[in-house]
């Protein structure tokens, strides 16, 4: 008896070392919870944006780059429409939120840098590696960066229509941009040289890690005398990507990288209303 209470004493001292080594924010946690199928789609849509990316990786290996860049752009249409529908089918979960983020890590940081090192930076060598991992660590800390943010609190309502630098879709499009350039524009020679692959793998992953604001569409509303044409223009637009891929995508491209100097205007605007509504109030707290 007096053994088996040794040894006891032992597995609990053992079993407080471990639990003590495993982070706060793992401890105590409770298993998964059983889910319908239904609240498992967005968890399914991730996967399935994983496996687009995965899938754009194999392309570039086998050098079918517009298979490559379509991947992308699936697994990013998969990203836009995970989140939505986990808050259609009421089964947001944490799990969901950290699994959606390993897959944008790698769908969008590590798929885009593998295809433009295979397509022009490998001639590079050592160079044009660097500047793949240079992109693919800004992915990573854009993510982190948007996970801390997104569980802070006593943040203006305002401040959910925008991103604090580009998302990570976005970087992996701007990423891959010369080739979508190169495929709408056959005789441009300059996108063909690394040198402008180098450029824009540089451009997305300073964009990405930036304090820069950019506007967030999740959030975006649309006045009552906008509603028509902008279901007109977004109807044109998909009838023109249909029609005319590669040179919608590169419009689309140049319209959003257009886009961020209006967004960074707006951004002041709203700060600085916020600052002077602040200011007000604390005036009005000295003087009571």
């Amino acid at each position: 008896m007096a053994f088996r209470r040794k040894t006891d004493r032992t597995t609990e001292v053992r079993q407080k070392f471990f639990r003590n080594r495993i982070p706060m924010r793992f401890r105590g946690r409770r298993p998964l919870k059983a889910q319908t199928l239904t609240g498992m789609i967005p968890n399914i849509t991730t996967l399935m944006a994983l496996c687009c990316g995965m899938t754009a990786i194999r392309f570039a290996l086998l050098e079918k780059w517009e298979f490559a860049i379509v991947s992308i752009l699936l697994a990013a249409i998969l990203d836009a429409l995970d989140g939505r529908l986990a808050r259609l089918l009421n089964s947001t979960s944490r799990f969901g939120a950290e699994l959606d983020s390993f897959a944008d890590f790698l769908n969008f940081g590590v798929a885009p840098a593998l295809i433009m090192y295979l397509r022009g930076l490998s001639h590079w060598g050592e160079i044009g590696w660097a500047i793949s991992l240079f992109f693919t660590i800004c992915m990573v800390l854009r993510l982190a960066r948007f996970n801390v943010m997104s569980v802070a609190l006593n943040q203006p309502a305002w401040l959910q229509g925008f991103f604090i630098g580009v998302p990570a879709p976005l970087g992996g499009f701007l990423g891959v941009y010369p080739i979508i350039i190169q495929h709408a524009f056959p005789t441009l020679l300059w996108v063909q040289f690394p040198v402008c692959y180098a450029f824009f793998m540089l451009l997305a992953g300073c964009l990405m890690v930036s304090r820069i604001p950019t506007f967030s569409l999740k959030k975006m509303i649309i006045p009552s005398s906008q509603v028509m044409p902008f279901l007109l223009g977004l109807f044109a637009s998909v009838g023109l990507l249909y029609s005319y891929p590669w040179l919608t995508l590169t419009l689309l491209g140049v319209g959003y990288i257009a886009l961020i100097p209006f967004a960074f205007v707006k951004f002041k605007e709203h700060e600085r209303k916020t600052m002077i509504h602040e200011d007000d109030v604390s005036g009005k707290i000295v003087d009571d």
